[in-house]
């Protein structure tokens, strides 16, 4: 590898995942993780994950019990959180590159870049949530099985690594990636490899063994101690995959559009080998083409859908667009391409070429400069991305497509170290007022926080607040009188949700109206039933 090349590979991983990784606020699964994390160090609940004082049993604790460990180091850092999974994102950046270099024998720079440039990827290995371990683990588990099955011998060592790194996945989010990752990769290696166990059966039983001893222990341990509650969390879960976020089979028809910039390219690289006997010939290309199409259907097959899930499907999806790539570079340096070869490379670069010259552009008229991004800044970011935007163009022109993904993660890079902060307002609520305020009032120091149990509040109150925001029935006077003196958390004030009786015994003492609305007011996903909330101290009347 190439001087520039490690330098480009530094570049990108560190802008990629760690550089300004705070700007987009938490969401919902962020916020649940955050707050279970949170939950464990300073309530000790390791082994039974409460969230906002409730178990919490729907995930595996691993990523939970990582970020807890961040918190008891550095509290409250979100800067800190998501360099955890920023971590587990490289970890699985080692095992994609190992597995190009060692089992489909590829050269790996191309991929990777690739890989990193995928938004959903970015975005995932920004967020301290599950699915970039689950799939970081079981890439592990991946690689070392399919070194095994292309090695003599028994392999008891790789087998066992991989029912480590399978095992790790399962304690991260249960069986996803082993259905989403690891089951299409093992349908796609045996019907192109047909790779052969003799000798393999007893060390493959072992893995199987390892993995699920690695990922069940802690399901056996909350079955002991939680058995009802597990079975709930069980059926709960289960139910959801059928019935919740329900969508047509069809759904992911737009799955090429997770790699962002690449999707005319995904989808060529899909089609070529249809096109080109020597592409079919590629066993590597193969394999990745059958493991893209295999995530795909069987994504499809289940009934709940998100876009989030299409995760895996990035990572065969980077090794297929690169055999692309690998296979345009030798055919334009060989002399040897086709028409079609020639027309349809210069149509991918060239579009991608004014996408990049029109981000200055777009940044320009949505950010603005002076009172958004400085004039200097925005000027010597529009010339970086202006300038890889000509890389591609001159990629087009001589048929060099090894430049046209170095044009693009130049961008990229150069985008996210420099211009992402000034994209806060897009992204996030301009004018918040956050019920984060209340955590360094001392008046309300030590006093605990309630809601009405009668109505619902999302997490993200009880991470943004940095305690838990328990339910009380407001109805109850008995019930009232014993929580006092206390914080209320209320969708109305508290003076209209308390008993009217109660009222005349009680001292109230209102703090403020707070937002917690992601986006701006006006904005169709704005809310203000369920990120508004009014904060009152209830005290019982002293008598004069």
């Amino acid at each position: 590898m190439r001087s520039h090349q490690k330098i480009l590979l530094l570049a990108v991983f560190v802008a990629t995942f760690f550089v300004n990784n705070w700007v987009v606020w938490p969401d919902i699964m962020e916020c649940r993780n955050l707050v279970t994390a949170r939950e464990m160090v300073y309530d000790g609940h390791w082994l039974i994950p409460t969230m906002n004082g409730d178990l919490r049993l729907e995930k595996p604790p691993l990523p939970t019990w990582i970020v807890a460990v961040v918190e008891r180091f550095s509290p409250d850092d979100i800067v800190m959180q998501r360099a955890a999974s920023g971590v587990a994102a490289l970890l699985l950046i080692f095992f994609v590159w190992r597995l190009a270099k060692r089992v489909l024998h590829t050269d790996p720079v191309v991929p990777t870049l690739l890989l990193c440039t995928c938004y959903n990827l970015i975005l995932m290995g920004r967020t301290a949530t599950w699915d970039i371990y689950t799939h970081a683990f079981m890439m592990g588990a991946i690689y070392e099985l399919a070194m095994a099955l292309g090695t003599d011998g028994r392999q008891w060592r790789r087998l066992a690594l991989a029912g480590v790194w399978m095992g790790l996945s399962l304690m991260s989010k249960g069986p996803v990636s082993l259905y989403a990752l690891f089951l299409p990769f093992v349908i796609a290696f045996a019907a192109v490899r047909r790779p052969t166990v003799r000798g393999k059966g007893i060390p493959i039983i072992i893995m199987v063994v390892t993995a699920l001893v690695v990922g069940g222990w802690w399901y056996a341990y909350v079955y002991l101690f939680h058995a009802d509650a597990l079975a709930a969390t069980v059926g709960k879960e289960s139910g959801s995959w059928l019935n919740h976020n329900v969508r047509p089979w069809y759904y992911y028809w737009k799955f090429f559009l997770e790699t962002g910039v690449w999707s005319l390219l995904l989808l060529t690289s899909l089609l070529w080998p249809a096109l080109r006997r020597e592409c079919r010939r590629d066993r590597g290309w193969m394999t990745c083409l059958w493991w893209t199409l295999a995530v795909l259907v069987l994504l499809s097959l289940l009934p709940e859908k998100k876009s989030r899930y299409l995760l895996p499907i990035l990572i065969p999806a980077s090794l297929t667009m690169g055999y692309l790539i690998r296979y345009w570079c030798t055919v334009f340096k060989q002399n040897v391409s086709r028409p079609a070869d020639r027309v349809v490379f210069r149509v991918n670069a060239l579009l991608v070429a004014v996408a990049l010259l029109a981000v200055p552009v777009a940044a320009y008229i949505f950010i603005g400069i002076d009172g958004g991004i400085p004039v200097a800044l925005w000027a010597a970011w529009a010339v970086a991305v202006v300038g890889a935007a000509l890389v591609v163009g001159r990629s087009a022109a001589r048929y060099r497509p090894a430049e046209l993904v170095y044009g693009v993660t130049v961008a990229f890079v150069v985008t996210e170290c420099m211009v992402l902060p000034y994209a806060d307002p897009l992204i996030n609520n301009p004018e918040p007022h956050s019920i984060s305020a209340t955590r360094t009032m001392p008046a309300l120091e030590g006093l605990p926080f309630h809601r009405n149990s009668a109505q619902t509040m999302r997490i993200e109150i009880a991470y943004e607040a940095g305690r838990k925001i328990t339910p009380i029935d407001l109805s109850d006077s008995a019930t009232v009188m014993r929580a006092l003196p206390c914080v209320l958390v209320t969708k109305s004030h508290a003076s209209d949700e308390l008993p009217p009786e109660l009222l005349q015994c009680l001292d109230t003492t209102y703090i403020d109206y707070y937002d917690d609305n992601r986006v701006a007011r006006g904005h169709r996903r704005y809310d203000p039933h369920e990120f508004c909330h009014h904060v009152t101290v209830v005290k019982v009347k002293s008598e004069k």
